[in-house]
């Protein structure tokens, strides 16, 4: 069960127990409302260990990314030197090379950059939801808190 569904199942506890007339106060299960609390315990680190990797995929798609352009570029110039000739069919494919390699270079940069942007989207989803999590923890502490006065 994940984190969010737990806070959900604490939220409704919270929700269908009895309230304490005149006080803002509701009376609720103890156990039960530890038992889930315990189970977020559980579960957080899961979410946490999710992150990371997302973290070191996008590192390892940028890397990939960046060998997959240095590969073009090198064989782009590989191209360009073996057809090194005086003639018109030469400077042709001279001029082809270079295009081939600032083509190269725009594909690699886009590469680079689209992974670093779905990266980024993924991380910044992951962080929305633990930010989510963390108020949503921070809120039911205090109000179990205010429970005890």
């Amino acid at each position: 069960m994940d984190v969010l569904k737990l806070l959900d199942m604490l939220e409704d506890v919270i929700e269908e127990s009895s309230s304490i007339p005149f006080a803002q106060k509701a009376m609720v299960d103890k156990e039960e409302v530890l038992e889930i609390i315990r189970e977020m315990r559980v579960q957080i680190p899961d979410e946490l260990k999710q992150a990371k990797w997302i973290k070191e995929e996008r590192q390892r798609i940028l890397a990939e990314a960046q060998n997959d352009a240095d590969t073009i570029i090198e064989e782009a110039h590989k191209h360009i030197n073996s057809l090194v000739d005086d003639n018109e069919i030469a400077r042709i494919a001279k001029e082809r090379g270079e295009d081939i390699i600032q083509q190269a270079q725009e594909s690699a940069k886009e590469m680079r950059l689209g992974a670093r942007d779905y990266a980024d989207e993924v991380l910044e989803g992951v962080e929305g939801s633990l930010r989510e999590l963390l108020e949503t923890l921070q809120k039911n502490r205090s109000e179990l808190k205010g429970m005890d006065e």
